[in-house]
Protein backbone atom coordinates (compact mmCIF):
# COMPACT_ATOMS: atom_id res chain seq x y z
CA UNK A 1 0.00 0.00 0.00
CA UNK A 2 1.31 3.42 -0.91
CA UNK A 3 1.59 5.98 1.85
CA UNK A 4 1.89 9.08 -0.34
CA UNK A 5 -0.67 11.87 -0.38
CA UNK A 6 -3.46 12.39 2.11
CA UNK A 7 -4.28 9.66 4.70
CA UNK A 8 -7.33 7.52 4.08
CA UNK A 9 -8.99 8.71 7.23
CA UNK A 10 -8.79 12.30 6.18
CA UNK A 11 -10.06 11.42 2.72
CA UNK A 12 -13.12 9.28 3.69
CA UNK A 13 -14.27 11.10 6.81
CA UNK A 14 -15.80 13.61 4.51
CA UNK A 15 -19.54 13.17 3.89
CA UNK A 16 -20.13 10.81 1.00
CA UNK A 17 -22.15 12.26 -1.90
CA UNK A 18 -25.58 10.65 -2.53
CA UNK A 19 -25.36 7.60 -4.82
CA UNK A 20 -26.88 7.80 -8.22
CA UNK A 21 -30.18 6.08 -8.80
CA UNK A 22 -28.86 3.87 -11.58
CA UNK A 23 -25.27 2.55 -11.62
CA UNK A 24 -23.67 0.36 -14.27
CA UNK A 25 -22.54 -3.17 -13.46
CA UNK A 26 -19.10 -3.31 -11.86
CA UNK A 27 -16.56 -5.60 -13.55
CA UNK A 28 -14.49 -6.67 -10.55
CA UNK A 29 -12.21 -9.09 -12.38
CA UNK A 30 -11.28 -6.54 -15.01
CA UNK A 31 -10.70 -3.91 -12.35
CA UNK A 32 -8.38 -6.14 -10.35
CA UNK A 33 -6.51 -7.29 -13.40
CA UNK A 34 -5.77 -3.74 -14.52
CA UNK A 35 -4.96 -2.46 -11.04
CA UNK A 36 -1.58 -0.79 -10.72
CA UNK A 37 -0.52 -0.85 -7.06
CA UNK A 38 2.45 1.57 -7.59
CA UNK A 39 2.38 4.54 -9.87
CA UNK A 40 5.15 7.12 -9.39
CA UNK A 41 3.04 9.78 -10.99
CA UNK A 42 0.34 9.43 -8.30
CA UNK A 43 2.48 10.63 -5.40
CA UNK A 44 0.25 13.62 -4.88
CA UNK A 45 -3.00 11.56 -4.73
CA UNK A 46 -4.20 9.13 -2.04
CA UNK A 47 -3.96 5.45 -2.76
CA UNK A 48 -7.12 3.82 -4.08
CA UNK A 49 -7.81 0.87 -6.38
CA UNK A 50 -7.61 1.58 -10.04
CA UNK A 51 -11.12 0.27 -10.58
CA UNK A 52 -12.38 3.04 -8.31
CA UNK A 53 -11.04 5.68 -10.59
CA UNK A 54 -12.31 3.85 -13.65
CA UNK A 55 -15.74 3.43 -12.10
CA UNK A 56 -15.79 7.00 -10.95
CA UNK A 57 -14.84 8.11 -14.43
CA UNK A 58 -18.13 6.70 -15.74
CA UNK A 59 -20.86 9.25 -15.81
CA UNK A 60 -24.09 7.82 -14.33
CA UNK A 61 -27.21 8.31 -16.41
CA UNK A 62 -30.93 8.37 -15.72
CA UNK A 63 -31.96 7.20 -19.15
CA UNK A 64 -34.42 4.38 -19.52
CA UNK A 65 -33.42 0.72 -19.37
CA UNK A 66 -34.04 0.40 -23.08
CA UNK A 67 -31.02 2.54 -23.71
CA UNK A 68 -28.91 0.43 -21.27
CA UNK A 69 -29.88 -2.88 -22.92
CA UNK A 70 -30.17 -2.33 -26.64
CA UNK A 71 -31.57 -5.18 -28.75
CA UNK A 72 -34.14 -6.41 -26.16
CA UNK A 73 -37.82 -5.56 -26.23
CA UNK A 74 -39.10 -3.64 -23.29
CA UNK A 75 -41.24 -6.53 -22.09
CA UNK A 76 -38.25 -8.90 -21.77
CA UNK A 77 -35.92 -6.56 -19.92
CA UNK A 78 -35.12 -7.55 -16.33
CA UNK A 79 -35.62 -4.66 -14.02
CA UNK A 80 -32.67 -3.72 -11.76
CA UNK A 81 -33.67 -4.24 -8.14
CA UNK A 82 -31.16 -3.31 -5.45
CA UNK A 83 -31.10 -5.66 -2.45
CA UNK A 84 -28.95 -3.32 -0.32
CA UNK A 85 -30.18 -0.47 1.73
CA UNK A 86 -30.08 2.94 0.30
CA UNK A 87 -26.59 4.49 0.56
CA UNK A 88 -24.56 1.18 0.77
CA UNK A 89 -22.32 0.32 -2.14
CA UNK A 90 -19.63 -2.42 -2.33
CA UNK A 91 -16.72 -1.82 -4.72
CA UNK A 92 -14.59 -5.02 -4.26
CA UNK A 93 -15.01 -8.55 -3.10
CA UNK A 94 -13.29 -10.14 -0.12
CA UNK A 95 -11.04 -12.12 -2.42
CA UNK A 96 -9.91 -8.92 -3.95
CA UNK A 97 -9.10 -7.60 -0.52
CA UNK A 98 -7.01 -10.68 0.46
CA UNK A 99 -5.32 -10.73 -2.88
CA UNK A 100 -4.37 -7.08 -2.56
CA UNK A 101 -2.85 -7.66 0.90
CA UNK A 102 -0.80 -10.61 -0.33
CA UNK A 103 0.47 -8.59 -3.19
CA UNK A 104 1.54 -5.81 -0.87
CA UNK A 105 3.29 -8.30 1.42
CA UNK A 106 5.26 -9.77 -1.45
CA UNK A 107 6.21 -6.37 -2.75
CA UNK A 108 7.38 -5.31 0.72
CA UNK A 109 9.46 -8.48 1.13
CA UNK A 110 11.04 -8.05 -2.30
CA UNK A 111 11.85 -4.44 -1.55
CA UNK A 112 13.45 -5.35 1.81
CA UNK A 113 15.53 -8.06 0.17
CA UNK A 114 16.76 -5.65 -2.47
CA UNK A 115 17.54 -3.08 0.24
CA UNK A 116 19.58 -5.63 2.26
CA UNK A 117 21.55 -6.62 -0.84
CA UNK A 118 22.10 -2.97 -1.67
CA UNK A 119 23.39 -2.30 1.85
CA UNK A 120 25.85 -5.15 1.56
CA UNK A 121 27.03 -3.86 -1.80
CA UNK A 122 27.36 -0.37 -0.40
CA UNK A 123 29.43 -1.61 2.56
CA UNK A 124 31.78 -3.48 0.27
CA UNK A 125 31.96 -0.53 -2.10
CA UNK A 126 32.73 1.91 0.70
CA UNK A 127 35.51 -0.34 1.95
CA UNK A 128 36.96 -0.69 -1.55
CA UNK A 129 36.71 3.03 -2.14
CA UNK A 130 38.49 3.78 1.14
CA UNK A 131 41.29 1.34 0.36
CA UNK A 132 41.61 2.58 -3.19
CA UNK A 133 41.64 6.22 -2.04
CA UNK A 134 44.32 5.41 0.56
CA UNK A 135 46.40 3.54 -2.00
CA UNK A 136 45.97 6.27 -4.62
CA UNK A 137 46.80 9.01 -2.15
CA UNK A 138 49.89 7.10 -1.03
CA UNK A 139 51.06 6.69 -4.62
CA UNK A 140 50.45 10.39 -5.30
CA UNK A 141 52.42 11.31 -2.14
CA UNK A 142 55.26 9.02 -3.22
CA UNK A 143 55.31 10.53 -6.69
CA UNK A 144 55.35 14.01 -5.19
CA UNK A 145 58.34 13.06 -3.03
CA UNK A 146 60.22 11.72 -6.05
CA UNK A 147 59.34 14.86 -7.93
CA UNK A 148 60.72 17.01 -5.09
CA UNK A 149 64.00 15.08 -5.18
CA UNK A 150 64.28 15.61 -8.94
CA UNK A 151 63.64 19.33 -8.54
CA UNK A 152 66.28 19.62 -5.80
CA UNK A 153 68.85 17.88 -8.01
CA UNK A 154 68.23 20.19 -10.96
CA UNK A 155 68.20 23.19 -8.62
CA UNK A 156 71.72 22.38 -7.46
CA UNK A 157 72.90 21.94 -11.06
CA UNK A 158 71.35 25.25 -12.04
CA UNK A 159 72.97 27.07 -9.10
CA UNK A 160 76.44 25.75 -10.00
CA UNK A 161 76.08 26.70 -13.65
CA UNK A 162 74.61 30.09 -12.79
CA UNK A 163 77.61 31.00 -10.59
CA UNK A 164 80.04 29.99 -13.35
CA UNK A 165 78.09 32.00 -15.92
CA UNK A 166 78.11 35.12 -13.72
CA UNK A 167 81.90 34.95 -13.34
CA UNK A 168 82.46 34.46 -17.06
CA UNK A 169 80.09 37.30 -17.94
CA UNK A 170 81.95 39.67 -15.61
CA UNK A 171 85.29 38.77 -17.21
CA UNK A 172 83.85 39.30 -20.67
CA UNK A 173 82.43 42.67 -19.66
CA UNK A 174 85.92 43.74 -18.53
CA UNK A 175 87.21 42.79 -21.97
CA UNK A 176 84.35 44.77 -23.49
CA UNK A 177 85.50 47.91 -21.67
CA UNK A 178 89.08 47.41 -22.89
CA UNK A 179 87.84 47.03 -26.45
CA UNK A 180 85.76 50.17 -26.18
CA UNK A 181 88.74 52.17 -24.91
CA UNK A 182 91.02 50.78 -27.63
CA UNK A 183 88.41 51.55 -30.28
CA UNK A 184 88.05 55.09 -28.95
CA UNK A 185 91.85 55.56 -28.99
CA UNK A 186 92.01 54.62 -32.69
CA UNK A 187 89.87 57.66 -33.44
CA UNK A 188 92.87 59.98 -33.01
CA UNK A 189 95.18 58.37 -35.64
CA UNK A 190 92.23 57.95 -37.96
CA UNK A 191 91.35 61.64 -37.67
CA UNK A 192 95.01 62.64 -38.26
CA UNK A 193 95.26 60.52 -41.40
CA UNK A 194 91.85 61.69 -42.56
CA UNK A 195 92.76 65.34 -41.98
CA UNK A 196 96.01 64.83 -43.89
CA UNK A 197 94.00 63.51 -46.81
CA UNK A 198 91.53 66.38 -46.53
CA UNK A 199 94.37 68.92 -46.39
CA UNK A 200 96.02 67.32 -49.41
CA UNK A 201 92.69 67.53 -51.18
CA UNK A 202 93.19 71.29 -50.97
CA UNK A 203 96.17 70.98 -53.30
CA UNK A 204 95.47 72.56 -56.66
CA UNK A 205 95.91 71.50 -60.22
CA UNK A 206 98.47 68.92 -61.12
CA UNK A 207 99.58 68.59 -57.54
CA UNK A 208 96.43 66.61 -56.86
CA UNK A 209 98.49 63.60 -57.78
CA UNK A 210 98.15 60.11 -56.43
CA UNK A 211 101.70 60.07 -55.13
CA UNK A 212 103.30 57.74 -52.66
CA UNK A 213 102.15 59.94 -49.77
CA UNK A 214 98.58 59.66 -50.99
CA UNK A 215 98.89 55.91 -51.32
CA UNK A 216 100.46 55.54 -47.90
CA UNK A 217 97.79 57.75 -46.33
CA UNK A 218 95.04 55.76 -48.03
CA UNK A 219 96.74 52.59 -46.86
CA UNK A 220 96.97 54.00 -43.36
CA UNK A 221 93.31 54.91 -43.38
CA UNK A 222 92.45 51.48 -44.72
CA UNK A 223 94.56 49.84 -42.04
CA UNK A 224 93.07 52.01 -39.29
CA UNK A 225 89.59 51.45 -40.68
CA UNK A 226 90.29 47.75 -40.95
CA UNK A 227 91.56 47.73 -37.39
CA UNK A 228 88.54 49.72 -36.27
CA UNK A 229 86.23 47.41 -38.15
CA UNK A 230 87.90 44.38 -36.65
CA UNK A 231 87.79 45.95 -33.22
CA UNK A 232 84.18 46.99 -33.78
CA UNK A 233 83.32 43.58 -35.13
CA UNK A 234 85.04 42.01 -32.16
CA UNK A 235 83.20 44.44 -29.89
CA UNK A 236 79.92 43.53 -31.56
CA UNK A 237 80.78 39.89 -31.14
CA UNK A 238 81.60 40.53 -27.50
CA UNK A 239 78.34 42.44 -27.06
CA UNK A 240 76.44 39.65 -28.77
CA UNK A 241 78.23 37.12 -26.59
CA UNK A 242 77.39 39.16 -23.51
CA UNK A 243 73.77 39.23 -24.62
CA UNK A 244 73.94 35.49 -25.22
CA UNK A 245 75.45 35.02 -21.78
CA UNK A 246 72.77 37.23 -20.27
CA UNK A 247 70.06 35.33 -22.11
CA UNK A 248 71.50 32.04 -20.90
CA UNK A 249 71.76 33.53 -17.42
CA UNK A 250 68.18 34.75 -17.58
CA UNK A 251 67.05 31.33 -18.72
CA UNK A 252 68.94 29.77 -15.83
CA UNK A 253 67.53 32.28 -13.35
CA UNK A 254 64.02 31.86 -14.73
CA UNK A 255 64.34 28.10 -14.68
CA UNK A 256 65.77 28.25 -11.14
CA UNK A 257 62.94 30.54 -10.02
CA UNK A 258 60.42 28.15 -11.60
CA UNK A 259 62.13 25.25 -9.90
CA UNK A 260 62.00 27.02 -6.54
CA UNK A 261 58.33 27.87 -6.97
CA UNK A 262 57.56 24.38 -8.20
CA UNK A 263 59.51 22.91 -5.28
CA UNK A 264 57.53 25.07 -2.85
CA UNK A 265 54.21 24.06 -4.41
CA UNK A 266 55.07 20.35 -4.62
CA UNK A 267 56.41 20.39 -1.06
CA UNK A 268 53.18 22.01 0.08
CA UNK A 269 51.19 19.37 -1.80
CA UNK A 270 53.43 16.66 -0.36
CA UNK A 271 52.61 17.78 3.19
CA UNK A 272 48.85 18.00 2.62
CA UNK A 273 46.75 15.38 4.41
CA UNK A 274 43.09 14.66 4.90
CA UNK A 275 43.22 16.61 8.16
CA UNK A 276 45.10 19.58 6.73
CA UNK A 277 43.61 23.04 6.61
CA UNK A 278 42.97 24.89 3.41
CA UNK A 279 41.67 21.93 1.40
CA UNK A 280 38.56 22.66 -0.62
CA UNK A 281 36.45 21.32 -3.43
CA UNK A 282 37.44 22.54 -6.88
CA UNK A 283 34.78 21.15 -9.11
CA UNK A 284 35.97 20.20 -12.58
CA UNK A 285 39.65 20.89 -11.87
CA UNK A 286 40.59 17.37 -13.03
CA UNK A 287 39.16 18.13 -16.48
CA UNK A 288 41.45 21.13 -16.95
CA UNK A 289 44.75 19.98 -18.41
CA UNK A 290 47.10 22.94 -17.88
CA UNK A 291 50.28 20.90 -18.23
CA UNK A 292 52.78 21.86 -20.92
CA UNK A 293 55.43 19.17 -20.52
CA UNK A 294 56.10 15.59 -19.53
CA UNK A 295 58.93 14.40 -17.24
CA UNK A 296 61.19 13.70 -20.23
CA UNK A 297 60.69 17.13 -21.81
CA UNK A 298 60.86 18.76 -18.35
CA UNK A 299 64.27 17.28 -17.62
CA UNK A 300 65.42 17.91 -21.20
CA UNK A 301 64.43 21.57 -20.90
CA UNK A 302 66.67 22.16 -17.86
CA UNK A 303 69.44 20.08 -19.38
CA UNK A 304 69.26 22.14 -22.56
CA UNK A 305 69.46 25.35 -20.53
CA UNK A 306 72.57 24.09 -18.74
CA UNK A 307 74.12 22.89 -22.00
CA UNK A 308 73.37 26.23 -23.66
CA UNK A 309 74.98 28.03 -20.74
CA UNK A 310 78.06 25.81 -20.88
CA UNK A 311 78.38 26.38 -24.64
CA UNK A 312 78.06 30.13 -24.11
CA UNK A 313 80.77 30.07 -21.44
CA UNK A 314 83.12 28.12 -23.69
CA UNK A 315 82.53 30.54 -26.56
CA UNK A 316 83.04 33.47 -24.20
CA UNK A 317 86.42 32.18 -22.99
CA UNK A 318 87.55 31.57 -26.56
CA UNK A 319 86.42 35.05 -27.55
CA UNK A 320 88.40 36.68 -24.75
CA UNK A 321 91.60 34.95 -25.92
CA UNK A 322 91.08 36.06 -29.53
CA UNK A 323 90.36 39.61 -28.39
CA UNK A 324 93.70 39.80 -26.56
CA UNK A 325 95.53 38.77 -29.74
CA UNK A 326 93.54 41.25 -31.82
CA UNK A 327 94.45 44.18 -29.60
CA UNK A 328 98.18 43.48 -29.94
CA UNK A 329 98.04 42.88 -33.69
CA UNK A 330 96.08 46.02 -34.54
CA UNK A 331 98.34 48.28 -32.46
CA UNK A 332 101.54 46.98 -34.08
CA UNK A 333 100.08 47.21 -37.58
CA UNK A 334 98.97 50.81 -37.09
CA UNK A 335 102.39 51.86 -35.74
CA UNK A 336 104.33 50.43 -38.71
CA UNK A 337 102.07 52.18 -41.21
CA UNK A 338 102.36 55.44 -39.29
CA UNK A 339 106.15 55.39 -39.82
CA UNK A 340 105.80 54.65 -43.54
CA UNK A 341 103.55 57.67 -44.05
CA UNK A 342 106.05 59.99 -42.37
CA UNK A 343 108.89 58.76 -44.62
CA UNK A 344 106.75 59.30 -47.71
CA UNK A 345 105.96 62.86 -46.62
CA UNK A 346 109.67 63.69 -46.27
CA UNK A 347 110.48 62.50 -49.81
CA UNK A 348 107.53 64.33 -51.34
CA UNK A 349 108.42 67.65 -49.72
CA UNK A 350 111.89 67.50 -51.32
CA UNK A 351 110.40 66.87 -54.79
CA UNK A 352 107.98 69.78 -54.51
CA UNK A 353 110.77 72.20 -53.52
CA UNK A 354 112.84 71.27 -56.62
CA UNK A 355 109.85 71.67 -58.93
CA UNK A 356 109.10 75.10 -57.49
CA UNK A 357 112.56 76.50 -58.38
CA UNK A 358 112.27 75.28 -62.01
CA UNK A 359 108.83 76.85 -62.43
CA UNK A 360 110.15 80.23 -61.31
CA UNK A 361 112.84 80.17 -64.06
CA UNK A 362 110.38 79.33 -66.86
CA UNK A 363 107.95 81.97 -65.68
CA UNK A 364 110.50 84.76 -66.08
CA UNK A 365 111.26 83.78 -69.71
CA UNK A 366 107.57 83.58 -70.59
CA UNK A 367 106.86 87.06 -69.30
CA UNK A 368 109.64 88.52 -71.53
CA UNK A 369 108.21 86.87 -74.64
CA UNK A 370 104.73 88.13 -73.89
CA UNK A 371 105.98 91.72 -73.76
CA UNK A 372 107.61 91.48 -77.22
CA UNK A 373 104.56 89.87 -78.84
CA UNK A 374 102.21 92.51 -77.48
CA UNK A 375 104.33 95.23 -79.24
CA UNK A 376 103.94 93.46 -82.62
CA UNK A 377 100.19 93.13 -82.16
CA UNK A 378 99.84 96.87 -81.65
CA UNK A 379 101.66 97.52 -84.99
CA UNK A 380 99.32 95.14 -86.85
CA UNK A 381 96.24 96.76 -85.35
CA UNK A 382 97.45 100.24 -86.53
CA UNK A 383 98.00 98.94 -90.07
CA UNK A 384 94.50 97.46 -90.14
CA UNK A 385 92.96 100.74 -89.10
CA UNK A 386 94.79 102.58 -91.93
CA UNK A 387 93.60 100.07 -94.53
CA UNK A 388 90.01 100.30 -93.30
CA UNK A 389 90.08 104.09 -94.00
CA UNK A 390 91.26 103.46 -97.58
CA UNK A 391 88.50 100.86 -97.98
CA UNK A 392 85.90 103.36 -96.84
CA UNK A 393 87.07 105.88 -99.48
CA UNK A 394 86.98 103.36 -102.33
CA UNK A 395 83.57 101.98 -101.35
CA UNK A 396 82.15 105.50 -100.96
CA UNK A 397 83.30 106.36 -104.51
CA UNK A 398 81.68 103.25 -105.91
CA UNK A 399 78.45 104.00 -104.08
CA UNK A 400 78.33 107.58 -105.37
CA UNK A 401 79.04 106.49 -109.01
CA UNK A 402 76.15 104.00 -108.78
CA UNK A 403 73.76 106.99 -108.71
CA UNK A 404 74.72 108.26 -112.20
CA UNK A 405 71.69 108.59 -114.51
CA UNK A 406 70.93 106.41 -117.52
CA UNK A 407 73.77 105.97 -119.94
CA UNK A 408 76.20 107.69 -117.62
CA UNK A 409 76.42 104.43 -115.77
CA UNK A 410 79.46 103.46 -117.80
CA UNK A 411 82.02 100.74 -116.91
CA UNK A 412 85.00 102.95 -117.49
CA UNK A 413 88.59 102.65 -116.28
CA UNK A 414 87.83 104.52 -113.08
CA UNK A 415 85.05 102.10 -112.27
CA UNK A 416 87.25 99.11 -112.92
CA UNK A 417 90.08 100.51 -110.82
CA UNK A 418 87.84 101.28 -107.90
CA UNK A 419 86.51 97.71 -107.90
CA UNK A 420 90.08 96.37 -108.11
CA UNK A 421 91.15 98.68 -105.29
CA UNK A 422 88.33 97.44 -103.05
CA UNK A 423 89.25 93.83 -103.72
CA UNK A 424 92.92 94.45 -103.03
CA UNK A 425 92.16 96.25 -99.77
CA UNK A 426 89.82 93.45 -98.65
CA UNK A 427 92.48 90.86 -99.40
CA UNK A 428 95.05 92.87 -97.49
CA UNK A 429 92.67 93.25 -94.54
CA UNK A 430 92.02 89.53 -94.50
CA UNK A 431 95.75 88.82 -94.38
CA UNK A 432 96.25 91.39 -91.66
CA UNK A 433 93.40 89.98 -89.63
CA UNK A 434 94.86 86.50 -89.99
CA UNK A 435 98.20 87.76 -88.75
CA UNK A 436 96.45 89.56 -85.92
CA UNK A 437 94.55 86.48 -84.94
CA UNK A 438 97.69 84.38 -85.10
CA UNK A 439 99.54 86.89 -82.95
CA UNK A 440 96.68 87.13 -80.53
CA UNK A 441 96.44 83.35 -80.38
CA UNK A 442 100.13 83.13 -79.68
CA UNK A 443 99.79 85.85 -77.09
CA UNK A 444 96.96 83.95 -75.51
CA UNK A 445 99.08 80.84 -75.48
CA UNK A 446 101.90 82.75 -73.86
CA UNK A 447 99.53 84.30 -71.35
CA UNK A 448 98.03 80.90 -70.72
CA UNK A 449 101.50 79.45 -70.28
CA UNK A 450 102.31 82.29 -67.96
CA UNK A 451 99.10 81.69 -66.05
CA UNK A 452 99.85 77.99 -65.91
CA UNK A 453 103.32 78.66 -64.60
CA UNK A 454 102.05 81.19 -62.11
CA UNK A 455 99.24 78.87 -61.08
CA UNK A 456 101.67 75.98 -60.89
CA UNK A 457 103.94 78.08 -58.73
CA UNK A 458 101.02 78.88 -56.45
CA UNK A 459 100.12 75.20 -56.47
CA UNK A 460 103.62 74.21 -55.53
CA UNK A 461 103.72 76.77 -52.76
CA UNK A 462 100.35 75.56 -51.54
CA UNK A 463 101.36 71.91 -51.72
CA UNK A 464 104.62 72.61 -49.94
CA UNK A 465 102.75 74.47 -47.21
CA UNK A 466 100.19 71.68 -46.82
CA UNK A 467 102.68 68.82 -46.70
CA UNK A 468 105.39 70.54 -44.71
CA UNK A 469 103.45 72.73 -42.32
CA UNK A 470 100.02 71.25 -41.84
CA UNK A 471 100.42 67.53 -42.31
CA UNK A 472 103.91 66.91 -40.95
CA UNK A 473 103.43 69.43 -38.18
CA UNK A 474 100.26 67.61 -37.09
CA UNK A 475 101.78 64.13 -37.38
CA UNK A 476 104.92 64.97 -35.45
CA UNK A 477 102.95 66.48 -32.58
CA UNK A 478 100.46 63.61 -32.16
CA UNK A 479 102.00 60.37 -30.83
CA UNK A 480 98.60 58.64 -30.52
CA UNK A 481 99.62 55.31 -31.97
CA UNK A 482 102.49 55.00 -29.51
CA UNK A 483 100.00 55.61 -26.73
CA UNK A 484 97.71 52.91 -28.09
CA UNK A 485 100.54 50.41 -28.33
CA UNK A 486 101.69 51.25 -24.81
CA UNK A 487 98.13 50.96 -23.51
CA UNK A 488 97.56 47.57 -25.07
CA UNK A 489 100.87 46.26 -23.77
CA UNK A 490 100.04 47.55 -20.29
CA UNK A 491 96.62 45.96 -20.50
CA UNK A 492 98.10 42.60 -21.39
CA UNK A 493 100.61 42.75 -18.57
Amino acid sequence: MELYGYPLKAKFNQPRPPPPKVLPASNVAAGYKNRIPYNPESFTMPWMPNSYYKAAALNPTLSSLTESFPGLPPTKMIPFISERPSGVFTRHTLDDWHRSNMTNYKESETTRHNAERLRADLTRTIKDVYQQAKRTQGESTKNLGERINDIEYWKSELCIELDAMIRETNSLMDMQKRLERALADTEGPFQVAHKCLLNREKRMGIDLVNDDVEKQLVTEIKIIRSCRERLQQCLDTVNAQIMCNKEARQELEKDLADKQLGHHIDNKCYQLKNTSRGIHFFKGVERIDATVSVPETWARFTDNNIFRSQSARAASAKLRASTESLLMGTADEMWRQFSKVNDAFTSRITEIANAKSKIQTHLAKTRQEIFQLETKIQVIQKTIRDKEVQLKVAQTRLDERSRRPNVELCRDAAQLRLVQEVNEINETLRNLHQCLRASEDMLQMLVRSKGVLEHDLVVKNNSLFIDQERCMGMRKSYPSTVQILGYVSAGLT
